[in-house]
């Protein structure tokens, strides 16, 4: 369940081997001897006098897989979770998985955009001609059958926005597109904070994201979605218990609804789930003696958010910027 990224299903053995033997020309990429840190070195034939064209130029992901990139792809597929960071640069990719962009806040700008299917199908990737593949997913195994067909970039889509812009922005070839982006951005999240603390947010004031999966599983956001807004430096701060599972480094953790006081803090945001049964559970957890009895409950400090406009990308951000204010004036008796 961790990080809830499933990996490739495989196709058929005969036709993986036959996606593999047609795309053979584009060869693998050999990863990284040391280094794991993203790092970018441009080819020599970058440095050559009079070129009409930018050159491929050798990148470094965070697994440390060394793939040689086009300076601007053209036809990009792209497969995870904050495919709005390219909508916030202008981009729109060849190929996404379009299941994870129903209802999201760019799901208008995916219009043109083909299904690659998640798991990401190999056959209908291939069928694209992608120059160039973004993926968030982390198994070898995934890695070589995908670097077979084009350039592949193994990208974090868990890391904070500060981090993920200008590394998608330098991928992109929009380094300085990214950077004015993150510029305006951190302006406006500034000023919001700002607003709300002189409408009455206190200095310290914590908050905890809660949303139920099917299964009876509830979860605690930590490290991902929306708590990368909600815990930004002039924002929220986690609790203790969060911010543990914070400094382990992982996006959220399934605990049991007897601990929800150990996680609650002063405000809470439920993300509502779209599975029926998940929706169920959400509301016999309201409805329990345990959830009355928390400080944010008897305090009118409950929020509730459809998940899936809880993304952490850029182009949902943006749209937090403006809706959270409104969120947080919506306090219950």
């Amino acid at each position: 369940m961790k990080q809830f990224r499933q990996s490739i299903t495989f196709l058929s053995v005969i036709v993986l081997m036959a996606t593999l033997l047609l795309a053979c020309g584009n060869g693998g990429n050999e990863p990284a001897a040391a280094d794991k840190n993203n790092t970018a070195e441009a080819s020599p034939a970058a440095e050559t006098a009079g070129s009409s064209e930018a050159a491929d130029w050798t990148y470094t992901d965070y697994m440390g897989h060394n793939s040689q990139i086009p300076a601007h792809p053209e036809r990009i597929v792209y497969s995870g979770e904050t495919y709005g960071d390219l909508t916030a640069l202008g981009v729109k990719a060849a190929g996404y998985p379009l299941s994870m962009g129903e209802g999201k806040i760019f799901e208008d700008q995916l219009s043109g955009v083909e299904d690659v299917g998640f798991p990401i199908n190999l056959e209908k990737t291939l069928e694209l001609q992608p120059d160039l593949i973004i993926y968030a997913g982390t198994d070898e195994a995934d890695y070589e059958a995908l670097s077979k067909i084009a350039p592949t970039v193994i990208f974090d889509t868990f890391a904070p926005l500060e981090e993920r812009m200008p590394e998608i922005g330098k991928i992109l070839g929009k380094s300085d597109e990214a950077a004015a982006w993150l510029t305006q951005y951190k302006t406006d999240e500034a000023t919001m904070w700002q607003q709300l603390k002189e409408s009455g947010l206190k200095e310290g004031e914590t908050a905890t994201v809660f949303t139920y999966y099917p299964g009876d599983r509830l979860f605690v956001m930590a490290g991902t979605g929306l708590p990368q807004m909600l815990y930004e430096e002039n924002g929220f701060k986690p609790t203790a218990a969060v911010q543990k599972v914070i400094d382990e480094g992982m996006g959220f953790q399934e605990i049991s609804r007897e601990v929800l006081e150990d996680y609650a803090g002063d405000r809470i945001f439920i993300l509502t789930p779209v599975d029926e049964e998940a929706q169920a559970s959400t509301d016999a957890m309201m409805q329990s003696p345990i959830w009355q009895s928390l400080p944010a409950v008897k305090n009118g400090y409950v929020y509730t958010m459809d998940i899936t406009k809880s993304s952490s990308d850029a182009t949902t951000r943006k749209w937090l910027l403006d809706e959270l204010p409104g969120m947080l004036s919506q306090t219950r008796p």
